[in-house]
């Protein structure tokens, strides 16, 4: 946390400035998902590889590649503002809710939901230019899904 606040500080982001893909920059989303309740729990870890694999159109190894670039990306990230703009950039405004369920399922799959993880989609729903209620149908799409 506290080289992520040295970097805002110093502006030294390790990325900054770099052209981030939308694959990159949806991968590291759901890492931030998953880690933003302090539990990167295997299960997480294999909803972002199933996520990836679908949207991407990736076989295993490839979004096995992608989610350890994603995993050092998010790490080192400061905020998730350069991953939603990527996306924002690559992804047409009625595909980006298919973003939001993205982001619902990493969050339910450990079947724990908390307040840091329901503000990072409320914040992506803002940097996307989702309304809120259409991230509430999202969840609730995915939460029918897991039943």
């Amino acid at each position: 946390m506290f080289d992520s606040l040295a970097r805002l500080f110093r502006s030294e982001d390790p990325a900054a400035g770099h052209h981030i893909s939308g694959a990159l920059a949806l991968a590291a989303l759901l890492v931030e998902a998953a880690r933003r309740d302090d539990d990167y729990a295997p299960t997480e870890r294999a909803a972002i590889l199933r996520i990836l694999m679908r949207e991407e159109e990736l076989d295993e190894a490839a979004a096995q590649a992608l989610l350890l670039k994603a995993e050092t990306a998010q790490q080192e990230a400061v905020d998730v503002f350069r991953f939603t703009h990527a996306l924002k950039e690559s992804t047409p405004f009625e595909d980006r809710v298919r973003i939001l369920e993205d982001l619902w399922d990493v969050i339910l799959t450990d079947g724990d939901r908390d307040f840091e993880e329901d503000h990072l989609v409320r914040k992506v729903c803002g940097l996307l230019g989702i309304p809120d209620r259409d991230s509430g149908l999202a969840r609730a799409r995915v939460e029918a899904r897991q039943v």
